[in-house]
């Protein structure tokens, strides 16, 4: 949804969040005319919570305010935690997206001071010229491609906002299809370039999230229904993955490899209820480690995901060598 949901081409289909909030039934509905299909709005403002400064109050003002109170009507007294707006999707070089940016980052920070505003426009390679808190990434590409982006945030400057990767998949139809495990690796690569980076990236979310078996429009997703079932792609099981072991410690990795160059790897430490262990990631592409059998006593094979938690005692030893 997001961006492409409440932008459009014509006026007489914006989307007007007002009409999104009362009884199912009653709303009238609006044609979405970037993706060029027509929704009944069951899932509108109430469930998705975007819009500037009156639907912020609908999400975050009190029972008391003028939306918070239609909010609280509806059945949901307590406010909405929302914590970042975007302003904009993909319209960093449109014309006139650098003015408008400032109109709607002023108002909002002045409002909402604790909101992260997070900008259109891409600052890996070169500085904002307008404040945010975080800047927004896509990228869509060849297993390949998306392979070697596992390095593009280490050049990236620790100076200012930090990185939302809000769209990135393996999207080429014979890498990817309707989901597959080489499309899985190359973002699971992708994904421990972001994981080492992270002092930089933020936030990192898969795109697009759901399909309909019946009426596909994009390819691949991350879940796939129909009208009796549902179930998730490779890349989707990826992400639940790398999920389980967010919020760890990231290490240093040196990889002495004339394969380098064609693995990712991440070592970390981390915690499942009061166990703590470290992890190692390993991806390697189009060769095994043909060493790596005697010195890990593990055969990492091409196109696999391989990965180690090591149980650590409380002061971060191992308990047992591998």
């Amino acid at each position: 949804m997001g961006g492409c949901f409440v932008e459009g081409d014509w006026l007489r289909n914006a989307f007007r969040w007002r009409e999104t909030i009362g009884p199912w039934e009653e709303r009238p509905g609006h044609y979405g005319d970037v993706w060029k299909y027509w929704t009944d709005d069951g899932l509108g403002y109430y469930e998705f919570l975007q819009d500037v400064l009156n639907s912020i109050e609908f999400a975050r003002g009190s029972s008391e305010s003028t939306w918070g109170s239609i909010r609280a009507a509806m059945g949901h007294s307590e406010r909405f935690p929302l914590k970042y707006v975007a302003i904009g999707n993909e319209d960093c070089d449109k014309q006139l997206y650098q003015g408008n940016y400032l109109m709607f980052y002023n108002a909002i920070r002045e409002a909402y001071p604790d909101i992260q505003i997070i900008s259109n426009c891409d600052g890996s390679s070169k500085p904002l010229h307008h404040p945010a808190d975080l800047y927004d990434f896509h990228v869509y590409s060849n297993a390949t491609f998306i392979f070697l982006m596992k390095d593009k945030f280490t050049r990236t400057s620790r100076k200012g906002p930090k990185v939302f990767v809000s769209e990135y998949a393996v999207n080429d139809a014979m890498d990817a299809g309707n989901g597959s495990l080489l499309a899985s690796l190359a973002e699971a690569a992708f994904l421990i370039g972001l994981e080492k980076n992270s002092d930089i990236v933020h936030m990192a979310s898969y795109a697009p999230l759901f399909i309909n078996d019946n009426d596909r429009s994009w390819n691949p997703d991350a879940i796939v229904f129909n009208s009796w079932q549902q179930y998730g792609t490779p890349s989707y099981w990826m992400q639940t993955f790398f999920r389980e072991s967010s919020g760890s410690v990231i290490h240093p990795v040196r990889i002495a490899s004339s394969y380098s160059s064609s693995l990712a790897a991440s070592a970390i430490t981390w915690k499942d209820n009061e166990d703590m262990f470290l992890r190692i990631k390993v991806v390697p592409v189009r060769s095994g480690l043909p060493g790596a059998a005697e010195k890990m006593q593990a055969l990492l094979v091409p196109y696999s995901l391989t990965s180690f938690d090591l149980a650590l005692d409380q002061y971060g030893g191992l308990v047992a060598e591998m």
